[in-house]
């Protein structure tokens, strides 16, 4: 134990690193025993219970015809309910972050209701495949818009995040977070939010990053990832997750943020494709490594093809290190990527003919720009 860090900082540092919430089902008499310490040992817990809505909801959602009366629906939970009292029924999910308590359908009956309005354009036999997959995102600034669409649409079934950056107040201009967030990892600030949508979506965090060392069990462990999506700003990094992903032959994904550019690397259907589409040779990732400003400018212009972005992006590109920090992004572009992002990886993950390619979605050209 180190004496030299009092208990309430390492209270503090456990609760910063808490990313999944806990599960009570009280049909189960252990969990109920469990939830009751839990529940004295903190007072201060807050409580939502809107299960006879959920179960409402659920009634309604079986019986899509039929106009029902608050009867006939009342009728229709108690059957349901099968002898089980309102409180046992379900699962209690527990936030320790946030100190919240919140009674929900259990996992299948849950992803049926918040899933009704996919219908139909994610059929369910869709959304059961979809469940099934498995999608590692690198770099949570862009990722975030990004993990948080995929999980919201429940277009996946277990998410791996990695960033080892902290939430910035700068980043707040493109990623939704609270100021309360500020310091934290951005994996496991992405990683909570997630959980409060969906606590039943595996979420796995590697809160250090991608390394050399790590990348082969972010690809592979506990199953091979079905799609990676790589927005990360190391280049190094970008260069190293595309050479293991192809030897593995998982596909890539990449948004851009700018004018809708997305990158469509087919790994899976073609492993022998060149990285990033052939726009840098074959170049050891260990050399892109603490380049100066102006050496990343000039390696992000050969992987973006400074021809075809944005001309205010490329105004900007001339202006880092000098009267901005870095180059700028927006948070109705990474919103945008995120949407971009994750219809393409719904695409791929159910098999439709998605080709490798640069591709763009340009608000500018099919709006007008001002």
């Amino acid at each position: 134990m180190d004496t030299l860090t009092k208990p309430e900082e390492r209270t503090s540092e456990r609760l910063e690193a808490t990313f999944r919430p806990l599960f009570f089902r009280l049909s189960h008499l252990e969990d109920k025993k469990r939830l009751e310490v839990l529940m004295e040992r903190n007072p201060g817990i807050m409580l939502f219970d809107t299960i006879y809505d959920q179960l409402f909801e659920l009634v309604k959602i079986k019986n899509p015809a039929i106009r029902l009366s608050p009867e006939q629906s009342d009728a229709g939970i108690q059957e349901h309910l099968g002898g089980l009292t309102f409180q046992e029924y379900g699962v209690w999910v527990y936030y320790p972050w946030s100190r919240r308590l919140v009674h929900l359908l259990d996992n299948e009956e849950f992803g049926r209701v918040r899933t009704n309005r996919n219908n139909c354009k994610i059929t369910r036999e869709e959304q059961q495949l979809l469940s099934t997959k498995k999608i590692g995102i690198i770099g949570l600034s862009i990722g975030h818009a990004v993990a948080m669409t995929l999980a919201t649409e429940r277009s996946v079934g277990e998410l791996r995040l990695a960033d080892y950056d902290l939430i910035e107040l700068s980043n707040l201009n493109r990623i939704q977070t609270s100021t309360h967030n500020l310091g934290m990892n951005k994996s496991v600030t992405a990683a909570r939010a997630i959980a409060e949508i969906d606590p039943f979506i595996q979420v796995r965090i590697y809160r250090n990053g991608i390394s050399e060392g790590n990348i082969d069990d972010f690809l592979t462990e506990n199953g091979k990832l079905d799609m990676l999506v790589e927005v990360c700003d190391g280049l190094d990094i970008k260069v190293l997750a595309r050479h293991r992903a192809r030897h593995f032959e998982i596909p890539v994904v990449m948004d851009t943020s700018d004018r809708g550019m997305i990158d469509i690397e087919r790994f899976d259907k073609d492993p022998q494709r060149p990285i990033l589409h052939g726009l840098l040779p074959d170049i050891d990732p260990s050399s892109l490594k603490n380049l100066s400003t102006q050496e990343r400018i000039q390696i992000v212009g050969k992987i973006i093809n400074t021809n075809e972005i944005s001309e205010r992006l490329k105004a900007s590109l001339h202006e880092v290190g000098k009267t901005i920090s870095s180059w700028p992004q927006l948070g109705s572009a990474v919103a945008l990527g995120g949407a971009i992002t994750t219809d393409t990886c719904r695409k791929i993950l159910l098999g439709m003919n998605v080709e490798s390619g640069r591709f763009y979605v340009d608000i500018d050209r099919i709006i007008g720009a001002v």
